[in-house]
């Protein structure tokens, strides 16, 4: 590795979290939780209080006993007298107090501002237009001679998409930056801590004072705290750009850091909290408006793959062989990944179609991706040279490769691929030179215009794209595969059975329902007209009751179990902690007087339909409650777990559990593993939720073990771009 390499990956790696010292424009008391000492106390604080940090600490003592005691997550107060604004918040098991001088806001006319802005960026029919006003809109709050709207690629470059200004700094628009201006690190904290202020790049760091045992504020985290000093690289960097002061604030599109909102002034300049917790409120509602356009277009994209999807399942059902009726519609494969070319190949056998390389650099590129596991079944790239060991991809080759293994034992392999595309890319500066000085790595000092052709990639995979593949993968291994030869006999037979279903749903819920329902009424009326009538024959009058209404529910189940494999599905976003909530707050007379503790976790939200998940968590929740009810004291314990591709969500309890050799009976119809005088059901409650859960595109599981309780788990994919 070079001395420059060593430089930059050491560069990528200072601990810019934990500085030790504190930017001049306010000062920060650092406090022990628990009994609210002083710990640490920046150098200037006297001089921008009034106080020393012993005199004001009675006073900010208080008032964050009173803080701590409401339980809120951050503190925010201004003292009057000098006007400063005050922010405190535990992290890192330290107590951060940052006081800030502020000034007057009109808030009446800023609600205003931003109200009007966010009807706007709403309104706005291109997003292109959107990133221009938020540009515009934060420039005229902050008073910067510069707001650029900074977008990152999937390599972490960044990108001028929109820009607004007085023309006192050059224009930044279109032009692209490195990653390494910006290293992980930064953008870790970026994602964590969404705004940050740069008053004056000259500035001088004010230390720590100890007041504690502990003497090395180098150890205080200040991940969360505004003030926190910054990287003497950066500064560098600032002053090399020609700007004196800066202000980033973080676009985080669902969860992720997709950009920044990042101002800049050729002359120090400050801009007070309450402007800068606006300018936040302006940024978030753009990143909900690309959110929103993100999953519009990904929505738009899938449901035109779908139809893709169903005609080349089509043409492989028709086929003798599935990999001849994909290769038979080489127009659909294509299009399903909007590939210029495809192979599909086993051992035995191998088909192309469109501009697919040769055999031979095919079955060389499968055979790499098997030994390396190719992360199981998966692999994807717009690079392939710049990936594969040695770099050698095929020599005037394509440059995309989508690849998807079939099945192990036959080591067969559907592979799409993408041809190059030479764009030309404007660097802020050149991106490759390396500039050192005295020893050491500095920032570039020019960042004039620098364009460089880019080869060797080709249009990025989008992420609609690759979910449609893995879905034709899915119906290779579970229908073609596996069913080929179930299909050829039952295709015929299908149409005639799903009338038959359709008579037999409508037999059941208009000539059923009615006779049960005249045998619970008659039973009730005989019972209360006939004031003769022994105990036993009451008894059995209720026995004739109970019976009919089980037998109600029973119907009612069967028809929402044959109904639920041809009802539409639909694709909202979910709120599984309403759901859950909901379906707690419907149960709340059955577990009126029982002793449970409930554990219930944040649960992501899931993508599907919110009344058939609702029927997923009520009967898994309803069956939690029942057979728990022989335990003195009840925990039932709610969670979930991301995934890289969705999301994996569980309930255990403290019940009568089961015996795991009959796992394999949970989620059948009419299957129990306990007894119907013990536990009352009608035996479909589990098969139901296994349908709800595969309609979804997920799955379902269980363990558990007899007397020692039980934990149901269900899986739900993510979108696409999720």
């Amino acid at each position: 590795m070079s001395g420059s390499q060593l430089d930059l990956d050491a560069c990528s790696r200072e601990p810019i979290h934990v500085p030790g010292a504190i930017q001049p424009h306010g000062s920060v008391l650092v406090l022990d939780p628990a009994d609210l000492n002083i710990l640490w106390a920046s150098a200037n604080f006297e001089e921008l209080i009034g106080q020393t940090p012993i005199g004001f600490h009675p006073m900010i003592k208080t008032a964050l006993r009173s803080w701590r005691a409401a339980g809120d997550s951050t503190y925010r107060a201004r003292l009057q007298n000098p006007d400063v604004h005050i922010l405190a918040q535990v992290h890192q098991g330290r107590l951060i107090v940052e006081f800030e001088p502020s000034a007057a806001v009109f808030h009446n006319e800023l609600l205003f501002r931003l109200t009007g802005f966010a009807q706007q960026v709403t309104a706005t029919k291109a997003l292109a237009d959107a990133l221009s006003a938020t540009a515009r809109m934060i420039a005229e709050m902050t008073g910067f001679d510069r707001a650029l709207v900074y977008r990152f690629d999937p390599d972490w470059n960044g990108h001028v998409v929109a820009e607004a200004g007085n023309g006192t700094l050059p224009s930044y628009l279109d032009l692209r930056f490195p990653a390494a201006d910006i290293p992980a690190q930064a953008r870790n904290l970026y994602s964590l801590n969404r705004i940050r202020l740069i008053p004056d790049a000259n500035y001088e760091p004010v230390p720590l004072i100890a007041f504690g045992e502990e003497r090395d504020a180098s150890a205080i985290d200040m991940t969360f705290t505004q003030l926190r000093s910054v990287s003497p690289v950066h500064l560098e960097y600032m002053r090399n750009m020609g700007t004196l002061s800066s202000m980033s604030i973080s676009v985080m599109v669902d969860g992720r850091l997709w950009g920044l909102l990042s101002c800049h002034s050729r002359d120090p300049h400050h801009v007070t909290s309450d402007i800068r917790e606006a300018c936040d409120f302006v940024v978030q509602s753009l990143a909900m408006r690309i959110s929103a356009d993100s999953r519009s277009e990904a929505a738009a994209l899938g449901v035109e793959l779908s139809r893709v999807h169903s005609k080349l399942l089509t043409a492989m059902t028709q086929a003798d062989r599935w990999d001849e009726g994909l290769a038979g519609a080489p127009t659909k494969l294509l299009e399903l990944t909007r590939a210029d070319g495809a192979a599909i190949l086993s051992k035995d056998t191998f088909l192309s179609v469109g501009e697919a390389p040769e055999e031979r650099e095919v079955r060389r590129l499968v055979g790499d991706l098997s030994q390396a596991g190719a992360v199981t079944d998966f692999y994807v790239t717009d690079s392939m040279a710049a990936e594969r060991s040695g770099g050698d991809g095929p020599a005037g080759g394509p440059c995309g490769v989508l690849a998807l293994r079939i099945s192990e034992v036959e080591d067969s392999w559907l592979v799409w691929f993408r041809q190059e595309v030479v764009k030309t890319v404007t660097w802020g500066g050149d991106p490759h030179k390396v500039v050192r000085e005295s020893g050491r790595i500095h920032p570039r000092k020019s960042f004039e215009a620098w364009r460089e052709m880019v080869r060797g990639r080709s249009a990025p995979w989008h992420p609609a794209e690759i979910a449609a593949a893995r879905d034709l993968r899915a119906s290779i291994v579970e229908i073609v595969l596996k069913k080929a030869e179930q299909l050829a006999r039952l295709a015929a037979d299908l149409q005639k059975s799903n009338k038959e279903l359709e008579a037999f749903s409508y037999s059941i819920s208009h000539d059923l329902r009615a006779p049960f329902r005249h045998i619970v009424g008659f039973s009730q009326l005989l019972t209360e007209r006939e004031k003769n009538l022994g105990e036993r024959s009451r008894h059995y009058l209720q026995m004739i009751s109970d019976s009919a209404l089980a037998a109600g529910e029973l119907v009612d189940d069967l028809l929402t179990f044959s109904h639920l494999g041809r009802a539409a599905i639909s694709a909202d976003r979910v709120d599984m902690n309403k759901l859950v909530a909901e379906v707690r707050l419907g149960l709340a007379e059955e577990t009126a007087g029982r002793s449970i503790l409930w554990e219930v976790g944040e649960l992501p939200a899931a993508t599907g339909d919110a009344t058939l998940l609702r029927q997923v968590w009520y009967n898994l929740i309803d069956n939690a409650v029942k057979y728990t009810r022989l335990q003195k004291e009840t925990r039932i314990a709610i969670s979930a777990t991301l995934m890289n591709d969705g999301v994996l969500y569980r309930i255990a309890d403290n019940g009568v559990g089961f015996d795991m050799a009959y796992k394999s009976k949970l989620f059948g119809v009419f299957q129990r593993l306990q007894r119907s005088e013990d536990f009352e059901g009608t035996g479909i409650g589990l098969a139901l939720i296994k349908r709800i859960v595969e309609r979804h595109g997920g799955n379902v599981d269980a363990m558990g073990a007899i007397n020692e309780g039980a934990c149901f788990t269900f899986f739900l994919p993510a979108l696409p771009e999720e």
